[in-house]
């Protein structure tokens, strides 16, 4: 009877597994189908933005609201929804004949997303117990650092060999599969909250302030010219921090707050949040910039991108289920501490292997110290969130773990593209006025390569036009040592990020927190 319970346990993982990485996959997949839309829906990149960015935006402002419906009412239930949700928007993306259709598709198909990322944690953590419990939420952070970095490879193939509604399309089968597995194997959680009342001020609050501070850094980004002082940056931003402050005062006077935030009393929990947070201003933030690095630069394919990057998600797939049984004999604090310090040794090497020839040859072993770190402190990260949580908030620990790693992400892509333009527009003021070149050219170029930015600078420099220029070569290798230039700062400042992790995760995760394992009274 064992073996058959034990093996329902493992097919149920299956199943959660599957929707986490088809919910954190599609945050990424998008990036490479983008040229083929932009034909397709005769439409500018800018006007695609939206989305990606409709995504982004919901899935992060609804994770706390999911985690807490998925704690009142039933993980199982909420999570099936979500799941229903999401594939039925794959769908619908997929024959979507107009731009807004999409972009609303994509919002809706978010809250599907978070619904599955939110409640996946809580949900391995409930269907397992003691060293079974490390194992699966092992494997399950196996899987979000697999999925993160699959998008290009995934999308890449799945582009080039069927077209962009294909990325949409094979959510579907997989969806229904996992929404059947689910129903079967995957048992269900109390209602904790099931004589509660729901805290909707709560809810419209955090929602609120998630999505204005998120928005804003969106509008930085699409903006990098526009100073953080200018009120259509700095007026979504000041607003979000106050829907937050008023968010944590009303919080306080709830009797069934949708925070519970004694959580964040707890020094245990803050070393998880933080580490959560570099994780994705640094890793995550970083492979966006590794990838137009490769595509843009070194002039890969998407699918041979993905392929070479396979160099930093195989280590997910190899480590997570190791990590999941050492971590029930080892310090997760000194692994997670370690793992880290590991990570910014990649990042260093990434920076010193930056050149005008810099090729995949050069690049791998950072590639390589990266994969190790996120393969191991993703699984750990899973596990020692949940450690010290009752059972009945385990969903919120949950949503708050995703909610700091997504609002990393966020901030760290805007950031290091800052710093990149910096970097880039300053090396190009420094530089260009050496090349030989009439000025009226010299002053026109310069100001299309800074309005393009670092991503789109190479395409300018190599144009079959300015190629044929007597001054062409200088001209473009003061372009591409202007990139290397932001890139290898990038580099270095993700190392710093993660440098910041591994002291946070060696002063603030403690070696033993209390058991989660928590006995909940049933009131009849």
């Amino acid at each position: 009877m064992k073996q058959k319970t034990s093996v329902k346990q493992w097919i149920a993982l299956a199943a959660m597994g599957l929707g986490v990485f088809m919910g954190l996959l599609d945050v990424t997949v998008v990036n490479v189908a983008l040229p083929t839309m932009v034909r397709d829906f005769n439409t500018t990149f800018t006007d695609l933005q939206w989305v990606l960015n409709a995504y982004t935006l919901v899935y992060a402002v609804t994770l706390m609201i999911m985690s807490k419906l998925g704690d009142m009412y039933g993980r199982k239930k909420i999570f099936l929804g979500s799941l229903v949700l999401f594939v039925l928007a794959s769908a619908v993306n997929g024959m979507a004949s107009s731009l807004l259709i999409l972009d609303i598709g994509r919002g809706v198909q978010a809250i599907g997303g978070a619904g599955m990322m939110s409640l996946s944690m809580a949900l391995v953590a409930s269907n397992f117990e003691g060293k079974d419990r490390g194992l699966a939420l092992g494997i399950l952070g196996s899987i979000i650092g697999v999925s993160s970095a699959s998008g290009p490879l995934i999308g890449g193939y799945l582009v080039e060999h069927f077209s962009w509604p294909a990325i949409f399309y094979v959510n579907v089968p997989f969806g229904i599969l996992a929404v059947i597995l689910t129903v079967i194997y995957v048992q269900e959680t109390p209602s904790y909250g099931k004589n509660q009342k729901v805290d909707l001020l709560g809810m419209l609050l955090s929602a609120a302030g998630l999505f204005a501070i998120i928005y804003g850094l969106i509008v930085k980004e699409g903006h990098p010219h526009w100073t953080w002082t200018d009120v259509r940056v700095s007026g979504w931003l000041l607003g979000g921090a106050i829907f937050l402050i008023l968010f944590i005062f009303a919080e306080t006077k709830m009797k069934d707050p949708m925070v519970n935030l004694k959580l964040f009393k707890k020094p245990h929990f803050i070393g998880v949040v933080v580490v959560a947070f570099t994780l994705g201003a640094g890793f995550y933030a970083y492979n966006t910039f590794l990838t137009a690095l490769m595509q843009n630069y070194i002039g890969y394919s998407a699918t041979q991108t993905g392929l070479r990057q396979l160099t930093i998600s195989v280590w997910s797939l190899v480590l997570g289920p190791i990590v999941g049984i050492l971590s029930a004999r080892y310090s997760k604090k000194w692994m997670i501490s370690i793992s880290m310090f590991i990570g910014a040794i990649g990042f260093w090497l990434m920076a010193r292997a930056i050149s005008p020839t810099v090729s995949f040859v050069d690049l791998w072993p950072g590639m390589v110290g990266m994969g190790i770190a996120n393969g191991m402190v993703n699984p750990l990260l899973n596990t020692a969130g949940m450690e010290g949580i009752q059972a009945n908030e385990m969903g919120m620990a949950s949503g708050l773990l995703n909610v700091f790693r997504q609002l990393g992400t966020t901030i760290g892509v805007v950031g290091l593209g800052l710093i990149q333009d910096n970097q880039y527009e300053s090396y190009l003021n420094g530089h260009l006025a050496s090349v030989r070149m009439p000025a009226p050219a010299l002053s026109g170029l310069k100001k299309a390569l800074i309005d393009a930015g670092p991503f789109s600078g190479h395409g300018i420099a190599f144009s079959n036009r300015l190629s044929h220029a007597p001054f062409a070569h200088a001209f473009q290798q003061i372009v591409i040592k202007a990139y290397d230039n932001g890139m290898a700062t990038v580099a270095i400042t993700t190392a710093v990020i993660a440098v910041i992790g591994g002291i946070a995760a060696a002063l603030l995760l403690q070696r033993n927190p209390k058991s989660a394992d928590v006995t909940i009274k049933e009131h009849d």
